[in-house]
């Protein structure tokens, strides 16, 4: 399998007092983690409890409705940018072009990404070398959710931000990934992963329901 690329290690990513709010309706509020390099933190909890959204926010996708997300001791709205140059965000979607090829989309995500990128190299990464040629919408579920993942090797990245990342792999490609995060974090990455599974590495568990609103609550009860 191929090499992690090196990351080039920040301080932390923490958030204070974040709230989150999503179609009128206050998901969680008053939320607080820190995250140091080396570190994963897992995200739990049932469904609508706020862990995609968590991953959308750290991401720079959804603005928090309060609190706030801070990367080296800096406020994200202040600037945004340096955060977004050193993260790769893996939805649970994989975010692929049907027609294109698999070294396609890989390309396509390098340019999105604004660097050339090493497509040979996210290839390889998730064992997808052999397949390279073949048009995204033809490969199986669980290959085209390795593909997804591929993107995480493109180019260094300090933060990994990944929702469900082990859905749809058999158990080899869950080795593969689960080594490859674990060279992440010892090369001073970091991790924040939304999963129901066990991702075969120590970390820190964030639940989502101590900080859902009262009202949240209510309805779960």
């Amino acid at each position: 399998m191929g090499p992690n690329p090196t990351v080039q290690t920040q301080d932390g990513f923490e958030a204070r007092s974040l709230a989150c709010r999503r179609a009128g309706r206050l998901v969680f509020e008053g939320l607080d983690f820190s995250l140091a390099p080396g570190q994963l933190l897992v995200l739990t909890g049932a469904n609508g409890s706020g862990k995609s959204s968590l991953l959308r926010l750290a991401a720079g996708l959804l603005s928090p409705a309060g609190g706030a997300l801070l990367r080296a001791g800096v406020d994200l709205a202040k600037d945004r940018d340096s955060h977004l140059a050193d993260l790769h965000f893996v939805g649970h979607k994989n975010a692929l072009k049907p027609t294109l090829s698999a070294a396609a989309n890989l390309e396509f995500w390098a340019r999105f990404l604004g660097d050339a990128g090493n497509v040979e190299q996210g290839l390889d990464a998730m064992g997808l070398g052999g397949l390279a040629d073949l048009p995204a919408g033809e490969l199986s579920a669980g290959q085209q959710r390795r593909l997804g993942l591929a993107r995480l090797f493109l180019r260094p990245a300090t933060l990994w931000l990944l929702d469900e990342p082990t859905v749809g792999l058999d158990q080899a490609s869950r080795t593969r990934l689960a080594d490859a995060m674990r060279r992440h974090l010892e090369c001073g990455g970091m991790i924040l992963a939304a999963t129901h599974e066990d991702l075969g590495l120590s970390g820190g568990v964030l639940e989502l329901e101590r900080f859902a609103p009262r009202t949240a609550l209510e309805e779960w009860l």
